[in-house]
C-alpha cells in the first residue's frame, strides 16, 4: 500500500499541505510532527488507527513539507501561538468541530495549547513529555546544567553562525539530532532520508531560526498572535481527556512529565515507554496508536 497523496487546504496564513487516511465519516484524528521531523513519523500509526474507523489527518507544520505561506511579507514565525493558530485553522478550514489531536515536539505544544484555550475542540489528546506549553517568561532561567547541555542545537541557532549552519548542512546536522535525541532506535539513520526533503522547504530556515530565538526573547513574535501569546502565559490547564507518554530514553528532554501533573485537571494518564526516544510515534507505532486508539468513542 503506498503512501496517502498529499493534499492542500487554505488557512488565513498558509496553504497546509496534509495527508488523510481514513474513513471520511469517521472520527478525526489529526497527528502533529516536531521538528525536525515530518509526517513520515505516522507511518505506521495512521494506517492503524484507519482500520479502527477513524480519519487520520496528519499536516506538515509551517516550514515543512509542501506547507506554503500565502503571503511573501507574512513573517515566517516559529512561535508556539503560531503553530496553535495553525492547528485550529487547519480544523476550520477542513470543518472538523471536534478532533482527537496527537503530537510531540512542536506538534505536542500546538496540540496542548489548543486542548487548554479550545477544550470544545478537542475530543482527546495524546501529548509526548507532558504540559509541552513554553514558559516564555522564564526562559531566562538557568536549567541543570546536564539539561543545558542537550540543548546546545538551540543556543546554535541563536548565532547568526548556527542560522547559516542549519541552512547549509541541515541534512547532516537534522540526521545528528535524530540520533542524538533517540539514541537507542537502531532505525534511526536509515529511516531520515524520507524525511529530509520536508527539510528542504523554502521556508524551513527561517521558521526555524525564529521559533528557537523568539523562546528565548531573543526576537519578538508576529503581533498578530500576541493575543494568543498573553493567554497562553497565564499557564492554562488542560482539561480535556489526556494520555501523557514519557519517552524514558529521551536524548533531548530533562524533566520528568510527571512534574506537569498539576497542569492536567481532567481525565488523566501517564504511560512511561521504557527505551523509546524522542520520536515516538516512529521509534513505538504500535504503542503510540494503542493510546490515541484508547481516546477514540
Amino acid at each position: 500500500m503506498g503512501r496517502p497523496l498529499i493534499q492542500r487546504v487554505a488557512t488565513p496564513v498558509l496553504h497546509i499541505a496534509y495527508e488523510a487516511t481514513g474513513d471520511p465519516t469517521g472520527t478525526p484524528v489529526i497527528l502533529l510532527h516536531g521538528f525536525p521531523y515530518d509526517v513520515r513519523a505516522f507511518d505506521e500509526v495512521a494506517p492503524a488507527l484507519a482500520a479502527d474507523g477513524a480519519f487520520v489527518l496528519a499536516p506538515y507544520l509551517r516550514g515543512f513539507g509542501d506547507t506554503r505561506f500565502r503571503d511573501d511579507t507574512t513573517l515566517r514565525s516559529g512561535q508556539q501561538a503560531a503553530l496553535a493558530q495553525d492547528l485550529l485553522d487547519f480544523m476550520d478550514a477542513l470543518g472538523l468541530a471536534r478532533a482527537v489531536v496527537a503530537g510531540y515536539d512542536w506538534g505536542g505544544r500546538a496540540a496542548c495549547i489548543v486542548a487548554a484555550l479550545h477544550p470544545e475542540r478537542i475530543a482527546g489528546l495524546v501529548s509526548v513529555d507532558g504540559y509541552n506549553v513554553q514558559d516564555l517568561a522564564g526562559a531566562g532561567e538557568p536549567i541543570p546544567p546536564a539539561w543545558e547541555r542537550n540543548y546546545w542545537y538551540q543556543y546554535y541557532f541563536h548565532s547568526e553562525r548556527g542560522r547559516r549552519g542549519l541552512d547549509r548542512n541541515r541534512d547532516e546536522l537534522c540526521a545528528l539530532l535524530w540520533r542524538s535525541w533517540s539514541p537507542t532506535w537502531a532505525g534511526a539513520t536509515e529511516a531520515f532520508p524520507a524525511s529530509a526533503p520536508s527539510l528542504h522547504n523554502p521556508d524551513f530556515v527561517a521558521v526555524v531560526i525564529h521559533s528557537y530565538r523568539h523562546r528565548f526573547g531573543l526576537v519578538a513574535g508576529d503581533p498578530r498572535y500576541q493575543p494568543l501569546e498573553d493567554r497562553i502565559a497565564q499557564g492554562p490547564p488542560i482539561t480535556v481527556p489526556t494520555i501523557v507518554l514519557e519517552s524514558g530514553a529521551d536524548g533531548v528532554v530533562g524533566h520528568s512529565a510527571t512534574e506537569d501533573r498539576a497542569h492536567f485537571t481532567g481525565p488523566y494518564e501517564h504511560r512511561l515507554l521504557p527505551g523509546v526516544g524522542h520520536n515516538v510515534p516512529q521509534e513505538a507505532p504500535a504503542a503510540f496508536a494503542q493510546v490515541v486508539r484508547s481516546l477514540l468513542p
